[in-house]
C-alpha cells in the first residue's frame, strides 16, 4: 500500500469524487479524517470500509464556509493522528451557468468563497502542520474550467482559474521546504443524484452557451478515475511534480 499510515485530510468527502479518494487512500493504508457537512453518509463510509478492507476512515462534521471549521478539522487531524501529511481540498460547488452580466451577489460570493476562500484558508492552516514536519503534500480539486474560459457561469469559472493559481503560487513558495502543491481538473464525471445547490435558478442562456461543448465529450469520467490520480500525487511516485495542474478528462479539450 503506497500511503501506509499516510494520515490524509479530504473535503467534501461523503459523495461524488470526495468519497471515491476518500476510499481510496484508506485501501492504500492511510489513515483518513473525511469532512462533510453530513455524518449519516461519512458513518456509512468507515463503517463500510472498516468491514471491507480494514480502512481507517474517521467522519468529521465541517462547513468548509465557516472559518472555524476550517480550522477545526486540521486540529482535529492533529488531536486523532498527531499531523498531517496530505490535504485534499475537494468540497466545492457549481455556479448557476450565471455570465458577468447577470450574477446574484450571494450565489457569486458562496461559490467563491467555497471553491477559492475555503481551501485557501485550509491550505493555510495545514502549511504550519508541515512545516513541523518537515513536508507535505496538498492536493486541490480544481476543474479543466479553471484551464478554460466557459465550462460554466462566471463565478466558477473565475473560482477555479483562482484556485489553479493559489496552487501554483504554493507550489513554489514553499518547493524549498519540500512541501508540494498540484491540482487536478476534471473534465465531465458522472454526477450522483444529489441535487445541485443553484439546479432551480440556472441561467438557462448562460447554461446553453456553456454546454455547447458537452457534445464533445467521448464518455463522462467517473469518480474513481479522479481518485486514482489524487493517490498518486500524494505519493512519493509523484514526488518531482509540483505546482502542476493535471487535466483528466478523457481527451475532451484535445479538440
Amino acid at each position: 500500500m503506497s500511503l501506509k499510515n499516510k494520515v490524509v485530510v479530504v473535503t467534501g468527502a461523503s459523495s461524488g469524487m470526495g468519497r471515491a479518494i476518500t476510499d481510496m487512500f484508506a485501501r492504500e493504508g492511510a489513515r483518513v479524517l473525511a469532512v462533510a457537512m453530513g455524518r449519516k453518509r461519512l458513518d456509512e463510509l468507515a463503517a463500510r470500509a472498516a468491514a471491507a478492507y480494514g480502512g481507517e476512515i474517521v467522519p468529521h462534521i465541517g462547513d468548509m464556509t465557516v472559518k472555524a471549521d476550517i480550522d477545526g478539522m486540521i486540529d482535529q487531524a492533529v488531536a486523532q493522528f498527531g499531523r498531517v501529511d496530505v490535504l485534499v481540498n475537494n468540497a466545492g460547488l457549481m455556479d448557476d451557468f450565471s455570465p458577468v452580466g447577470e450574477f446574484d451577489d450571494a450565489m457569486f460570493e458562496k461559490v467563491l468563497q467555497l471553491n477559492l476562500c475555503a481551501p485557501a484558508y485550509a491550505m493555510r492552516r495545514v502549511i504550519r502542520e508541515f512545516e513541523k514536519e518537515g513536508g507535505g503534500v496538498i492536493i486541490n480539486i480544481a476543474s479543466v474550467g479553471g484551464l478554460f474560459g466557459c465550462r460554466g457561469g462566471a463565478a466558477y469559472t473565475a473560482s477555479k482559474h483562482g484556485l489553479i493559481g493559489l496552487t501554483k503560487n504554493t507550489a513554489y513558495m514553499y518547493a524549498n521546504k519540500n512541501i508540494r502543491c498540484n491540482a487536478i481538473c476534471p473534465g465531465s464525471i458522472k454526477k450522483e443524484a444529489d441535487k445541485e445547490e443553484f439546479v432551480d435558478q440556472m441561467n438557462e442562456s448562460g447554461k446553453s452557451i456553456a454546454e455547447k461543448g458537452m457534445g464533445l465529450v467521448d464518455r463522462p469520467g467517473e469518480s474513481e478515475e479522479i481518485a486514482d490520480v489524487a493517490i498518486f500525487l500524494a505519493s512519493d511516485s509523484s514526488s518531482y511534480i509540483n505546482g502542476q495542474a493535471l487535466v483528466v478528462d478523457g481527451g475532451w479539450t484535445c479538440y
